[in-house]
């Protein structure tokens, strides 16, 4: 199979959708690997290395995209890469399509088969494809609220570690899954007070075994999110239902109400945010303010940490693209329920549950498209 990594070009974007070891795995398996030209300078990876690996280095996207059967990317295509999409060609990126139905309308037309990294499952449970990321967001999360909190970047100028004889920030931490677990093991070890929610009390009670009375846990309920909130210093937004619009559990009124110059993180801002004044941002502009609370809503959060997110990434990603280059793409959704649960649109049909419903499209299971 022909396989092409086009350079990213969404805004503030630096992270590449193979290494030059993803490569060589790929080449020592018979397939050919197209590379953009620069596609991984940013973060330390010279067209040389990707050379020497067996790739074949070109100088424009669009030659990536009119000769690769399969594309790998990281982040969604933007407008003028859907515009050179063909129909039965592949796409294998994070897509994030419930809150974005301008992007699912234009791949739906285009007739591409598109798996989305953050819908494939794993035998054990969770979203192995969105975990590295979910880990490098969450632990950032963190940073990026006590970095928020200074004076300077218009917080309310405090420590979340506090000093002696000051009390430490109060965080609050709404969905417990990977990106809240990291955000939680952050904060902690910042020494910041912390309570975390979830509607999940087993992985509550596991949380408790670890960190006991380091932390507070509490059972999430529309009650339990305002008090949390109105009392929080940083609220960290880590909710997410696979696939799915992310559901908006801090109302614009919650936000009135909270400590001016407090700061909310929706981590969950690709899946439409979960704070209802929550909207996209970049790392170029990564904040604005609503009613004095800061708001950092950047949509491609590890893409500041481009270097280290290539990585984890492409640990994670590999496996799956190695198995579709060798298998093609109908055999090995058919032999693998896990990565079948990535296909989200396929030669004009919404092939995910949750997208559809998101969409208002009809919906068409993956199996019936496999022949």
């Amino acid at each position: 199979m022909q396989i092409g990594v086009p350079r990213e070009i969404k805004s503030q974007e630096f992270r590449v959708g193979l290494t030059p070891a993803s490569v060589r795995e790929l080449v020592r398996r018979g397939h050919s690997v197209l590379i953009e030209t620069q596609a991984g300078a940013a973060v330390g990876l010279p067209d040389a290395a990707y050379s020497a690996a067996g790739a074949m280095i070109c100088g424009e996207a669009r030659e990536i995209w009119s000769r690769a059967d399969m594309i790998i990317k990281v982040k969604e295509p933007q407008a003028v890469e859907r515009s050179m999409l063909r129909p039965g060609q592949i796409l294998y990126a994070y897509l994030h399509l419930a809150p974005d139905r301008e992007q699912a309308m234009s791949l739906i037309a285009s007739g591409a088969v598109c798996i989305a990294y953050e819908t494939i499952t794993a035998a054990g449970g969770g979203l192995p494809l969105l975990a590295p990321m979910s880990e490098v967001a969450g632990r950032m999360s963190i940073q990026v609220a006590a970095a928020s909190l200074e004076k300077p970047h218009g917080g309310m100028g405090l420590l979340l570690a506090g000093v002696p004889g000051v009390a430490p920030g109060h965080v609050a931490i709404i969905g417990a899954g990977v990106v809240g677990t990291n955000a939680l093991q952050m904060a902690v070890g910042m020494g910041a007070r912390v309570t975390i929610l979830d509607t999940n009390v087993e992985r509550l009670r596991q949380l408790d075994l670890i960190f006991g009375n380091r932390i507070t846990t509490l059972s999430s309920s529309a009650h339990a999110v305002e008090k949390t909130v109105l009392s929080a210093d940083a609220v960290i937004g880590a909710v997410l239902i696979p696939g799915a619009a992310a559901p908006r559990l801090v109302t614009r009124d919650m936000i009135a109400r909270m400590k001016k110059g407090a700061v909310v993180v929706d981590v969950a801002i690709d899946q439409g945010g979960c704070f209802e004044t929550s909207h996209p941002t970049t790392h170029a502009q990564p904040t604005y303010v609503i009613d004095g609370v800061i708001h950092y809503c950047v949509a491609n959060m590890p893409g500041a940490v481009a270097r280290t997110s290539t990585f984890g990434l492409t640990n994670a990603t590999l496996g799956h693209a190695i198995t579709i280059a060798d298998k093609g793409w109908k055999r090995a959704m058919a032999d693998d329920a896990h990565l079948r649960a990535g296909l989200n649109i396929c030669e004009g049909h919404v092939t995910h549950e949750a997208v559809a419903c998101a969409l208002g499209e009809p919906y068409v299971p993956a199996r019936d498209l496999l022949g």
